[in-house]
């Protein structure tokens, strides 16, 4: 019987770690995703815009090196192959709370300005993605002008 309940307890909570852990990793993915997406917005990637984006995801995600190259690598494969934003913004909507929402397009924000110069359709972008992650107009502004170059 105790091996019985032994074992339902590592089949089904290990299931669940391992659950957490790929939806975590899903979680990193869209955020990484939607950072590559405001570098590729202007239709030219900037060395500053994705140093922006690996100590970004250093500093969220608490990752080394090595690991935010791979993701970088695989949110670039991710970003490129999406039709929509809804797949990346769906899990951040399910996975982020408000505060850590804002704290993306905060990010967002920080790879727009990372070039010295904010193009058109980055901040039409953010303002986008701001709006599918239901960060309201308020805080998007305010997110901008916190992270805005003086």
């Amino acid at each position: 019987m105790l091996k019985a309940i032994k074992q339902f307890f590592e089949d089904h909570i290990g299931q669940i770690e391992e659950q957490t852990e790929d939806y975590e990793h899903r979680l990193q993915v869209a955020t990484a995703a939607l950072l590559v997406e405001i570098a590729r917005a202007d239709f030219h990637i900037e060395d500053q815009e994705l140093e922006k984006i690996a100590a970004a995801l250093q500093e969220k995600f608490d990752l080394s090196t090595q690991e935010v190259s791979e993701l970088m690598q695989l949110a670039t494969r991710e970003a490129k192959q999406a039709i929509s934003y809804y797949d990346f913004t769906s899990l951040i909507n399910k996975g982020f709370s408000f505060e850590q929402k804002v704290k993306v397009i905060e990010l967002m924000w920080q790879v727009a300005y990372a070039d010295d110069h904010l193009q058109k359709y980055e901040e039409a972008m953010i303002r986008k993605i701001s709006d599918l992650l239901y960060v309201p107009h308020s805080d998007f502004i305010a997110a901008k002008h916190k992270v805005k170059p003086h």
